[in-house]
């Protein structure tokens, strides 16, 4: 029987990830909130060599999650974060790997942030309340936060530098008064004022599936909302780039500009969420 040797385990990432910030990989303590789309992250970042996890998610696999999540069919039925937790101790039988069978909220977000270095979140959409407590949390906190979501053939990554005095509740601020002003405070009422205005931006396609799942949420009625595997496997490869760049010092597009990549345009921009315009820098 093989026996697990990390040094050997990263040995192919020698010439793009430097000793030190392998290293600091190694050494790092994560927290995923969201292991459905968040999946696929998890599982790059297993393989980039972090072994240090927290995991949070309350939810199970279901068969419609297989065409984009990194699940497996026999996973169905059982909870994301101990599928996830097999599939990383597969890859990397020394991992430690914390997994809480739970949706984050705001009772349970500050304790979580506290225990770790980085946090990402792929929350589900639809938990308004839960999604803003992470980011108060980490923006009190001092901690590094990213936010990522499939973008039909695309991705999209939101990074909240430590202190940056830049959090996702101030940028959001206004849409939260101007939902709560109407007694609509929920996640389509917000999220639909984002997407009006960093719209023009996306492609076609994206804008038509989100403004359709959004006005069935709207309604009260459960939405798979349309995603593909080509998305969630650019999450994975995008979030994880920004990550190590992060983590190695580099300079990288910061909230409120979301890095938004179209494989079906072949082209990457900068979209401020606060007011939608292009990064001109």
């Amino acid at each position: 029987m093989a026996t697990f040797n990390y040094d050997t385990f990263v040995t192919r990432n020698n010439g793009y990830i430097p000793t030190d910030l392998q290293e600091k990989i190694r050494n790092t303590r994560v927290l995923f909130a969201g292991c459905g789309l968040g999946s696929g992250p998890v599982i790059c970042a297993a393989r980039t060599g972090f072994q240090n996890f927290v995991l949070i998610d309350g939810d199970t696999v279901d068969a419609h999650n297989l065409n984009r999540q990194f699940f497996d069919f026999e996973d169905v039925g059982a909870y994301k974060v101990e599928a996830l937790k097999k599939h990383i101790l597969r890859i990397n039988p020394e991992a430690k790997v914390e997994a809480h069978v739970a949706m984050l909220d705001k009772n349970n977000a500050a304790d979580l942030v506290s225990q770790v270095d980085i946090i990402f979140d792929t929350i589900d959409f639809v938990d308004l309340e839960a999604v803003l407590g992470l980011h108060g949390n980490a923006a009190a906190q001092g901690k590094p936060i990213f936010t990522a979501m499939n973008v039909g053939f695309g991705s999209a990554v939101l990074y909240f530098p430590p202190n940056s005095g830049n959090s996702l509740p101030e940028i959001l601020m206004r849409d939260v008064e101007a939902a709560a002003a109407e007694g609509n405070l929920n996640y389509t009422a917000v999220f639909g004022r984002v997407m009006a205005r960093i719209g023009a931006h996306l492609d076609e396609t994206v804008v038509r599936e989100v403004a359709k799942a959004l006005t069935i949420m709207d309604d009260g009625k459960p939405c798979p909302a349309s995603q593909i595997a080509a998305g969630s496997f650019g999450v994975a490869a995008h979030a994880m780039t920004m990550f190590c760049a992060a983590m190695a010092g580099e300079k990288l597009p910061t909230a409120p500009y979301i890095a938004v990549h179209s494989f079906k345009t072949n082209v990457t921009k900068q979209i401020s969420i606060a007011d939608g315009s292009l990064y001109q820098g």
